[in-house]
């Protein structure tokens, strides 16, 4: 079978849920058995989201091979439950980055290089190469930004070259805005159709639009963009906003969706299977009762900073029936003693503490795994949550008042630091310099609370960090019941650590959030929630 490739584009205005709209795509043709992935094409000139603010782009997603990529790829993992590789994100700046080196190594001839043919050309190679690596029978594509913009206007020519090469199979997704005017009460079509027509122009037809709204759409108006935007009526599809994403396979299979792209692509007697989709929905349907659990990040302004995190501790939660309310706790607050940051707190069933860089917050951080080790509350520390842990217990348990990490002794005013940088790597301490990144094998300990959590004594966990745990210390720290349950497989990288006299205080260096799964959620989520219910 010859491969086939899907482009989902966005109109109108941005953060539409492109990204919803590819990973529901391909966890219905994977329904029914088609090997497919998902590639985003970003138009921003960074190399990777590696150095960006989280502020400004959300996570930074890991992949197994270290890939440090839009935070949407972890809504096509988590859709699809397919590990992906670096080759499905591409930026701008890595493409000119490539493009540019090879002109310096002379690989043009002195030629001129240009946007058409060399940039847009080495675009098309990295979509065509991850469906030949990946061994692909469908790559869906989703290019970011917004059809219009200017820095995505290569990616534009890409598609139609695309279109052009695969003929019939190569299908365009476009999404866009309806928005509502709420003095008139009705939805205005006249955004899609100018979006559209800006498509058109770039010699792009689409073949299918997917409507934007907050409200129900009449079907009069659903017919209305197909009139306007010469699409057949049953290709334009409702994307009504849902009280979970979760949902929206389902919601879009209802319009045959599945039916329609198969025939579009020539891909012969499919038969969809989405029951794990509605078995899972109808489940999360059921959670009533309300669990609250903290999250002491330093990002609070932003959901998007900790995504995944959210989303496996929401997962966990349902698993049990439970609807989890996130709780968010500033450490900076707790730094100065608020009284009213400290209630938050103790009205927390359990605490999260994920991973983050910088000093900011930090002392706020030691003070809430204090709180949670002194009075039994659940902990679950992730990546600096982690050595968070090990700063406390020093200071508090092993009396060494001045512990800390190396990470926040710049000027190297305490001899004691319990946290240090990689071994074999300092000096390397610039941004975006060298980090542990992507999937590593972890040996964990028979008997300890961990080894009963996954039930086998070898795991592999995604990283991205450039500090562990100082082995110095190890003696002292399991003498007082700090047990290093998990190591990497030399046994010289501490990997988990709990404490086992404790409700659930557990700490890992590694990030298990970025493979928990909407409907199997991951075993430490699932069993740090389940802690809190008693």
């Amino acid at each position: 079978m010859q491969r086939k490739f899907i482009f989902v584009t966005g109109g109108v205005c941005s953060s539409l849920g492109k990204g919803i709209v590819a990973s529901s795509t391909a966890a219905i043709l994977k329904s029914a058995g088609v090997k497919v992935a998902i590639q985003k094409l970003d138009p921003y000139l960074n190399v990777d989201p590696g150095t960006m603010s989280p502020f400004q782009h959300g996570e930074v997603f890991v992949l197994d091979d270290g890939g440090e990529t839009d935070l949407d790829l972890g809504h096509y993992e988590r859709f699809t439950n397919i590990s992906l590789t670096s080759g499905c994100s591409i930026s701008s700046g890595k493409i000119y980055s490539e493009v540019l080196a090879e002109e310096r190594e002379g690989k043009y001839l002195g030629g001129t290089i240009q946007v058409v043919p060399h940039i847009t050309g080495k675009l098309l190679e990295k979509v065509e190469e991850v469906a030949e690596s990946m061994d692909l029978d469908v790559l869906v594509v989703e290019i970011g930004g917004t059809v219009g913009d200017i820095e995505a206007e290569p990616f534009m020519e890409v598609l139609r070259q695309m279109k052009n090469k695969y003929g019939k199979n190569c299908v365009s997704l476009h999404t866009t805005l309806l928005p509502y005017l709420a003095a008139s009460k009705e939805l205005k079509t006249k955004p899609t159709q100018l979006s559209v027509r800006e498509l058109r122009r770039l010699g792009i037809h689409p073949d299918f639009i997917f409507c934007r709204a907050d409200v129900r759409i009449p079907k009069k108006l659903l017919e209305k963009v197909a009139y306007f935007c010469d699409v057949n009526p049953e290709c334009v599809i409702p994307a009504e906003t849902v009280k979970s994403i979760y949902e929206i396979p389902l919601k879009f299979q209802k319009h045959n969706f599945g039916d329609l792209l198969a025939k579009k692509l020539n891909l012969e007697n499919l038969v969809f299977d989405l029951d794990e989709w509605k078995n899972g929905v109808d489940k999360l349907k059921k959670a009533k009762e309300e669990i609250v659990i903290g999250l002491a990040g330093k990002y609070n302004e932003l959901d998007d900073a900790y995504l995944s995190v959210i989303e496996a501790t929401k997962s966990a939660g349902f698993y049990y029936d439970r609807k989890v309310k996130i709780e968010w706790i500033d450490t900076e607050k707790i730094e100065e003693n608020d009284v009213e940051e400290w209630e938050k707190l103790k009205n927390c069933a359990g605490i999260v503490v994920p991973g983050g860089f910088g000093s900011r917050g930090i002392e706020g951080k030691i003070l809430v795994a204090e709180y949670c080790r002194k009075n039994n509350v659940s902990y679950l520390g992730l990546c600096l949550g982690s050595q968070i842990m090990a700063i406390e217990f020093a200071r508090n348990v092993l009396n060494i008042k001045n512990a800390t990490s190396e990470e926040f002794d710049e000027e190297g005013l305490s001899k004691n630091h319990v946290i240090h940088f990689i071994p074999g790597q300092r000096g390397i301490r610039k941004k975006g310099g060298t980090m542990r990144l992507g999937a590593y094998p972890c040996v964990i300990k028979e008997g300890t609370r961990v080894y009963e959590i996954y039930g086998k004594t070898e795991i592999s966990e995604r990283h991205r960090h450039r500090y562990e745990f100082n082995n110095e210390y190890r003696e002292r720290f399991e003498k007082k019941g700090f047990i290093i349950s998990g190591t990497s497989p030399d046994g010289k990288l501490v990997e988990i650590v709990e404490i086992p006299k404790h409700k659930f205080m557990v700490a890992v260096q590694f990030h298990p959030e970025f493979l928990s799964r909407p409907f199997h959620s991951h075993p430490l989520f699932r069993n740090f929630i389940k802690t809190t219910l008693s």
